[in-house]
């Protein structure tokens, strides 16, 4: 007998330890593409990418193997070879514009080139556009100079590397909605290339419905502080929307939404579904839109009203960005390929590939989400419809506390209202569609019904 209580007591322990395990629940297919990923194919882009010498935007155009232009032909050559195994349905170009010298960093008229490759989503009722970008263009200390080395190996060869290795997966499967894959030029000499694309989307009434900016993701350490690790990313994003904040100041104070505007919605998204799908990741939202100082090409997004976040490592090494070459004191300057971590690289790259394909499988999200205020009750109901593109399994009603970062509950249904016992006081709530595979849309806060 005391032999069999302590066989007993572990049984139990064990059965007890296995109800609280949480079961993470994963679509079959998009687990396939993330171990797709390859830190080998990355490095190869990058590498590639370095021999160009300088990826300046101000540099030549026509050298066929020096300069921006050398670089954008390969990238373009590099998407049309992923279009051969797209079925049709992946087309790239280089859309270019013409700059003006603006007294500032363009000082010559200037042929700027946004290389994108466009992945045709299969339901012609779906207008939804994702878009993923990392940054082609290289700079020096001085910004102006277009002729000296700038290998631009993490920024932002690691961006662009991110974005072809999702294309070169990505493009042999199919998904409702459309993708687009684009290295824009022009960063550094302030968001140029990314300013023109975000105008031309918002002129052509483009339903981009979420942007995901990769800039400088593929080192794991950190000057000064000499830290080092891989296991952490950040993901930035505005609270109060930058467009029309005029206009929607009233709502949001009066519903204390100041924490949940669309990009902040979207960086949520990230996080969950990120550490859904790659293993050993952390996802940290920074509520800013970006660092001090700083700018990113999901800025001219944002201005423009779309939804649109910036995913950066978690600790930069300052000694390695917007460095000439050299060596000062025993410590070596430059962005070169032997200072990043590829293996780092493939899970920021995987996180980016399964919220993207996470997002461009789901149906739409539910429209006219509302939440019943007409009378005071310790209970909230919640009503929608349904969504305008693609037939969900059903919908997730989400919920949280109001000092919480991310989403607590989920409570699914098949119905397009639900009544929940938790006040509407002290909770926030938010409605998203999931199909069948457990592919969600967007989060979408309720407004007020009566």
């Amino acid at each position: 007998m005391r032999k069999l209580l302590p066989a007993l007591l572990g049984l139990l322990l064990l059965q007890q330890s296995t109800q609280a395990q949480t079961t993470i629940q994963r679509d079959s297919a998009i687990a396939r593409m993330v171990q797709a990923v390859s830190a080998d194919s990355l490095q190869s882009y990058i590498s590639t990418l370095v021999t160009f010498g300088t990826r300046n935007t101000l540099s030549s155009t026509t050298d066929a193997r020096k300069g921006i232009g050398a670089a954008r032909n390969w990238v373009l050559g590099k998407f049309n070879q992923f279009a051969q195994t797209a079925g049709g349905r992946l087309t790239a170009v280089i859309d270019t514009t013409n700059l003006q010298p603006d007294g500032k960093r363009v000082d010559a008229v200037t042929n700027l080139g946004n290389v994108m490759a466009t992945l045709k989503g299969t339901d012609p009722n779906d207008t939804r556009i994702f878009i993923i970008s990392g940054h082609l263009d290289s700079r020096r200390t001085d910004v102006m100079d277009r002729t000296n080395d700038a290998p631009g190996a993490n920024d932002d060869g690691s961006g662009c590397a991110a974005v072809l290795e999702c294309a070169r997966i990505m493009s042999r499967q199919q998904f409702p909605a459309t993708i687009i894959f684009v290295t824009v030029s022009g960063e550094e000499q302030s968001l140029l290339g990314s300013t023109y694309l975000a105008n031309k989307a918002k002129k052509l009434g483009w339903n981009v419905t979420a942007m995901l900016n990769n800039d400088i993701m593929g080192s794991n350490n950190s000057n000064e502080t000499n830290i080092i690790e891989n296991t952490r990313i950040r993901v930035f994003s505005e609270g109060l929307p930058a467009y029309e904040l005029d206009k929607k100041a009233k709502f949001i104070r009066q519903m204390g939404l100041e924490n949940d505007g669309p990009a902040r919605q979207l960086a949520r998204y990230v996080k969950e579904t990120g550490e859904r799908y790659v293993d050993n990741l952390e996802v940290v939202m920074v509520y800013r839109n970006d660092r001090f100082l700083r700018g990113g090409d999901h800025s001219p997004f944002v201005d423009n009203g779309f939804t649109a976040v910036r995913i950066t490592e978690m600790n930069e090494n300052f000694n390695h960005q917007h460095q000439d070459l050299r060596t000062e004191k025993g410590i070596e300057y430059g962005d070169l390929t032997r200072f990043m971590d590829f293996e780092y690289l493939r899970k920021n790259t995987a996180l980016n590939l399964c919220n993207l394909a996470n997002l461009a499988s789901s149906a739409g999200a539910p429209d006219e989400v509302k939440m019943d205020v007409k009378n005071l009750t310790n209970s909230t109901f919640l009503y929608w419809k349904a969504p305008a593109t693609g037939t969900p399994k059903g919908y997730y009603v989400l919920l949280r506390e109001t000092t919480s970062a991310v989403w607590q509950k989920k409570f699914f249904t098949t119905a397009t209202e639900m009544r929940l016992p938790y006040s509407k006081d002290n909770y926030f709530f938010a409605v998203q569609s999931v199909t069948a595979a457990g592919n969600e849309s967007l989060p979408v806060v309720p407004g007020i019904g009566k």
